[in-house]
């Protein structure tokens, strides 16, 4: 039976502390999907699949081991973790605050389907401080990103702060 499993996020953009965590559980599991969700409630800077296309590409870019896959989805994690037969969900930690949040998901997620475990993978310490809002934020005041991000999203970012301010 192949271990598969899903890492679920808004990824707007990728960061480099997101794909350290795809890159360790990628050790763990046989295949890893990198799935971008689409969250009404949050005001994207990058739409799905411009963010699929970055992660993608971010992959390349970073030799990524080949096990590690990427889509997007509009239903509930849980259902779409069950549609793909996917029994872990991995979830990256940065700091305490983002434990009780999580947490509350994963018993949630639990709740609705026993037969998938929530997998918390710690984030590297180079990257546990910072986080893709961050990250926007930066780069809307034209700082330099370089350190989080890989080069594409560097770019990406730059592109598209050109094109809101010509708007």
């Amino acid at each position: 039976m192949i271990k598969k499993a899903l890492y679920p996020g808004s990824f707007d953009p990728i960061t480099l502390g997101h794909l350290d965590v795809a890159r360790r559980a990628s050790h763990l599991f046989d295949e890893v999907i990198i799935a971008v969700a689409y969250n009404e409630k949050k005001r994207a800077l990058f739409n799905m699949e411009e963010r699929v296309n970055l992660i993608k590409e971010s992959l390349i870019e970073r030799n990524m081991p080949k096990n590690v896959l990427v889509t997007s989805y509009t239903c509930l994690t849980i259902d779409f973790a069950r549609s793909l037969s996917i029994n872990s969900i991995i979830r990256g930690l940065r700091v305490i605050s983002d434990f009780e949040f999580e947490f509350q998901m994963a018993l949630t997620n639990r709740r609705m389907e026993p037969r998938i475990e929530t997998v918390f993978l710690m984030t590297h310490e180079d990257y546990s401080y910072i986080s893709s809002t961050i990250i926007k934020e930066i780069a809307s005041l034209n700082g330099n990103v370089t350190p989080w991000v890989t080069d594409i999203v560097k770019n990406a970012l730059n592109t598209k702060l050109i094109e809101s301010e010509g708007k």
